[in-house]
């Protein structure tokens, strides 16, 4: 026996076996979790302990970026880490912070422009809004960019809806308040 299905509207799928129709069923799909956000939003990086960041939304960009310079790998308990310096504001450098985070690995990236260089990946959490993630973080040089952050596909995916019309939806997120020991 052949079986065929053909998508309708409205979720409808037509099931046919050799020409005659068998049922035409009406498909269910799950309500989407996804979290409305506008092609620029404010992002908290919660593991380099920073204020709050614009990051521009880029379904161009497979890899998220963010910018960083004074980058020095060095081996640490027999781990690859890396050293940085990152201020989350453009043309202020007063924030300026030096970081260390382990390497999770080196990412070839290609840049808009057909550049292609390796970068060193570090995992933090990230949120934007109601959602919090370990976000997979390429650290390169974007000063002349006129965002310190990039949020790619990747860090999309399953977890966003966008509106490119929109900006800053989802409002600045809370620094968590440190509680004295």
């Amino acid at each position: 026996m052949v079986v065929s299905t053909v998508s309708l509207p409205n979720n409808a799928v037509l099931v046919t076996t050799i020409g005659c129709v068998v049922k035409i069923a009406k498909t269910r799909k799950a309500p989407s979790k996804r979290q409305l956000i506008g092609w620029r939003e404010w992002g908290l990086l919660e593991g380099l302990d920073l204020p709050p960041i614009k990051v521009k939304i880029d379904t161009g960009a497979r890899s998220s970026a963010i910018h960083a310079t004074r980058l020095k790998t060095f081996d640490k308990d027999g781990q690859t880490w890396v050293a940085f310096s990152i201020h989350p504001h453009q043309e202020n450098t007063k924030d300026t912070k030096r970081v260390e985070m382990p390497v999770h690995e080196f990412r070839r990236v290609r840049s808009s422009n057909g550049h292609e260089t390796v970068r060193p990946v570090v995992l933090t959490p990230m949120v934007i809004g109601e959602t919090r993630w370990i976000l997979e973080l390429t650290l390169a040089d974007r000063d002349a960019m006129g965002f310190r952050m990039l949020l790619g596909r990747q860090a999309m995916r399953k977890r966003f809806v966008i509106d490119p019309g929109k900006s800053y939806l989802q409002g600045t997120p809370q620094i968590p308040k440190q509680t004295p020991s």
